[in-house]
């Protein structure tokens, strides 16, 4: 009777066998995925909590220490020849500082050093601004005197509502200027000032 022999298996096809790892796809995989997830989230943890506040504190340490309002003089000569009293920044809940000066004869009023947030930038941009507003009709200086709060207040409500975006515009001054003029002349309750002048027009 012959002998039946039973043929083992080749031993590559055993080993490769053994090797064959049960679901390696997923684990293969693995380390891209969790790098698609975690560079995203890290990245966003270290703008929002080292960049952005860091930023924002060295923003306001410059505001507070203003150069030009430091070196301002504490009483200027008005058109009259007697001494203007020393300016204060008006009180404006618009994320700024309003400063008008004044002191630019009957027909015009100056607004130095106009600081605002830019909305959407959550604070970390802003617009520096100076300008002369003029008329033809009374004395413009005396009726933006009269009512400096309010127009200050005005001030800052049109400019921190402008974007970066508004500001990349082509004409966006003459934009701006049509609205501070606007705004003024309906806070004022007649036609009174005619024409704005920008001195300083500065985004940060």
């Amino acid at each position: 009777m012959a002998e039946k022999k039973t043929e083992s298996p080749a031993p590559e096809a055993a080993a490769a066998a053994v090797a064959k790892p049960s679901g390696g796809g997923l684990k293969a995989f693995m380390p891209a995925l969790l790098a698609i997830v975690l560079a995203p989230a890290a990245t966003f943890g270290v703008a929002h909590f080292v960049i952005l506040p860091r930023f924002d504190a060295g923003l306001k340490a410059a505001l507070s220490a203003d150069p030009s309002a430091a070196a301002a003089p504490a009483a200027a000569p008005s058109a009259h020849g007697a001494p203007a009293a020393a300016e204060k920044p008006a009180a404006g809940g618009h994320g700024g500082k309003a400063a008008p000066a004044g002191a630019a004869g009957p027909n015009g009023y100056k607004f130095d050093n106009v600081v605002v947030n830019l909305a959407g930038t959550m604070g970390t941009r802003y617009l520096k601004t100076s300008f002369l507003v003029t008329g033809e009709r009374g004395d413009v200086n005396a009726r933006f005197e009269a009512a400096r709060p309010q127009l200050g207040d005005v001030t800052l409500g049109v400019l921190s509502s402008l974007s970066l975006a508004d500001l990349e515009d082509a004409g966006s001054k003459n934009i701006i200027r049509e609205r501070l003029l606007a705004a003024y002349n309906q806070a004022l309750g007649s036609r009174v000032v005619d024409n704005l002048f920008f001195a300083e027009f500065v985004v940060q």
